[in-house]
């Protein structure tokens, strides 16, 4: 089965519009990044338990702390041990296990120092029972398949999410890496871009291989969770995610059609790969290989 997540603040500033196109597509999972223009990371503990309070009257769980954590120079890791700490008390507020790292920007020529900093990170986690899971972002040290088999191999306990476009941003091509990286990745980024123009398109439009995804999944009948992190329109508090520059071949009227139309796109592929929308015990919705 597959279940989908999202990180709604692409829809919404508000916790009450990340909610309210959460329940339009039938979305029951969150990762968590921003409410507000906010960052997770800093939240208060009061603001942590009201918005747990409230995603739980609306039947939202948490899935993962979209975090920060690792998206700094290298050079300031051994400071940011602090702010993994409280992400991780945070995780517990928010009753998730799961929390999205990165592997530090400037440290291409840093390989023990990422590792070593990354093993601190993952032992102050262990003693909350949360796990990190490694996105590979633009420009960190785990940016290429290489870099992240060489972080799976070496660095015991920390998870992996595997983000396509993110690859093609690197130059990589996405169906090679699937074969190598598919049976250690713990979840995926829905994210997709064409390698010609740059340009971030819905799930299924670019080089990101996402039909091949669903078809790898289906063929290993495992579990899946599919996060859509589809960057179709500049939404708030971007800037304070990632600096970078974003194309778009695609224009929106507002972030609600832009995740209207990220969350379709995927659906679509679904359908097409033979899956069907099916309603859970827990009352969420699943999808299901036909």
């Amino acid at each position: 089965m597959i279940r989908l997540c999202a990180f709604a603040d692409e829809a919404g500033r508000s916790l009450s519009a990340q909610l309210d196109a959460l329940h339009a597509h039938g979305i029951s999972l969150l990762e968590l990044r921003s409410i507000d223009g906010k960052d997770i990371a800093d939240f208060t503990d009061a603001e942590a338990y009201r918005y747990k309070e409230i995603l739980d009257e609306n039947r939202i769980a948490v899935h993962s702390l979209g975090s920060p954590l690792g998206k700094v120079e290298i050079a300031d890791a051994q400071k940011h041990m602090e702010a993994v700490r409280r992400v991780c008390e945070l995780a517990r507020i928010f009753d998730t296990d799961k929390i999205r790292v990165f592997s530090f920007f400037g440290a291409y020529g840093e390989a023990e120092r990422v590792k070593e900093h990354l093993r601190r990170m993952v032992g102050i986690a262990s003693e909350y029972g949360v796990r990190l899971y490694h996105e590979n972002e633009k420009k960190v040290y785990g940016d290429t398949g290489d870099r992240v088999l060489e972080l799976m191999r070496d660095v015991q306990g920390l998870g992996f999410v595997f983000d396509p476009a993110n690859y093609i941003q690197c130059g990589e091509p996405v169906a090679p890496l699937l074969d190598c990286l598919f049976d250690r990745t713990d979840y995926f980024h829905i994210k997709d871009v064409c390698v010609a123009t740059d340009e971030l398109v819905p799930a299924g439009e670019g080089d990101g291989e996402i039909p091949l995804l669903i078809d790898r999944i289906a063929a290993s009948g495992r579990d899946a969770v599919l996060t859509l992190e589809p960057h179709l329109k500049i939404f708030d508090g971007y800037a304070a995610i990632d600096d970078s520059q974003m194309n778009h071949r695609f224009r929106y009227p507002t972030n609600e059609a832009s995740f209207a139309a990220a969350v379709n796109a995927l659906k679509a592929l679904l359908l097409e790969a033979g899956y069907a929308a099916q309603a859970q015990k827990d009352h969420t919705v699943g999808w299901v290989k036909r």
